[in-house]
């Protein structure tokens, strides 16, 4: 599973990379702390396949990184091949770039 770091992340926004942004927490968790993903919650990844886009790097986050190293082994199955997990999740988002995000 390839992966990348909240500092790479971060990197790639800060000079407009095109890439999706997928968020696989549920909604209030979302609501609580967000780094503009687009929702789509892991239960709801096997009806919302088409929601990936296949022709630009698609970055997928969660908590901590397990659910959406759920979801990238579930789209690799799919066919997919340009997912990535986010290391550690928003929890290292919110330890290593934005503290105002918070952790629950």
């Amino acid at each position: 599973m390839k992966t990348v770091t909240v500092k790479e992340l971060k990197s790639m926004m800060d000079s407009g990379e095109d890439f999706q942004l997928i968020d696989v927490r549920e909604p209030r968790e979302y609501e609580a702390a967000n780094i503009g993903g687009e929702l789509i919650p892991l239960a709801t990844v096997p009806v919302n396949v088409e929601k990936f886009e296949k022709d630009k790097k698609v970055i997928v986050y969660c908590r901590s990184g397990k659910r959406s190293a759920n979801a990238v082994n579930f789209m690799e199955q799919q066919g997919y091949d340009n997912l990535y997990n986010l290391e550690g999740g928003i929890l290292a988002w919110s330890d290593e770039i934005d503290p105002s995000i918070p952790k629950y």
